[in-house]
C-alpha cells in the first residue's frame, strides 16, 4: 500500500501516526502555480524544432530520454490515450540527426494549463532547452484561453526548480508519499 500525503490530509497527525507504524517516506515532490501564463513565448534555438507527438510518439520519446523499460512506455501510451484530460506530447528535435533533446506535455483544462514530463537529455542539459520548451507550450496555452499554469516538481531537483521560478511559478504546497515497502514507489 502506498499513501499520498498533503497538507490537506486528514485526520489531522496521520503524516506522524504513519511514520510509528513503520512507514517510509517516499517522493517529497512540490507543486508549483505561475498565477499568469506569459503571452509570449522565448525563442526557440534556430537548430531545433518544435514538434508534436501522438500518446504512443510521446511515451516512446520520453520513455527513451529517461531510460524506461518497453513496458512502462506502453503503460504511459495507454494512460495518455484513455485520459480525460486533453494532454499534448512535445519534443525539441534536432533534424539534421533527428535527435530529440527535450521534451514535455501539456494539458490545457478551461483557463488552467500543467505541465507534464519535462525532461532534457543529459548531454542536452544547462542550454535552456527546458525554459524554452517550457514558454512555448505556456504561451500556446495562452493563446488557447489559458491564465494560471501549475505543474509538480521533486523537492530536491534544484535545477528543474530554478527554471521554473524564472518562468514564474512558485511553490503551491507539498506532498509526499508513505509506504511500508520502500521501493513501493
Amino acid at each position: 500500500m502506498v499513501l499520498r500525503l498533503t497538507p490537506f490530509s486528514r485526520p489531522a497527525g496521520l503524516d506522524q501516526r504513519l511514520a510509528s507504524l513503520g512507514y517510509h517516506r517516499l517522493d517529497d515532490t512540490r507543486v508549483m502555480v505561475a498565477p499568469q501564463c506569459p503571452a509570449v513565448a522565448e525563442p526557440l534555438p534556430d537548430d531545433l524544432q518544435l514538434q508534436r507527438l501522438d500518446p504512443a510518439g510521446f511515451a516512446e520519446a520520453v520513455g527513451a530520454l529517461r531510460g524506461s523499460p518497453a513496458g512502462q512506455r506502453k503503460a504511459m501510451a495507454q494512460r495518455l490515450v484513455a485520459s480525460p484530460v486533453p494532454y499534448q506530447g512535445w519534443v525539441l528535435r534536432r533534424p539534421e540527426d533527428d535527435a530529440i533533446l527535450a521534451c514535455a506535455q501539456s494539458a490545457t483544462e478551461a483557463d488552467l494549463v500543467g505541465l507534464y514530463d519535462v525532461f532534457t537529455h543529459p548531454d542536452a542539459r544547462g542550454q535552456g532547452l527546458a525554459r524554452r520548451l517550457c514558454s512555448q507550450l505556456l504561451a500556446q496555452a495562452r493563446a488557447a484561453g489559458a491564465r494560471v499554469a501549475y505543474l509538480q516538481v521533486e523537492a530536491d531537483n534544484a535545477p528543474a526548480r530554478a527554471i521554473y521560478h524564472r518562468l514564474g511559478f512558485a511553490d503551491a504546497y507539498a506532498y509526499h508519499y508513505r509506504s511500508q515497502d520502500v521501493s513501493a514507489h
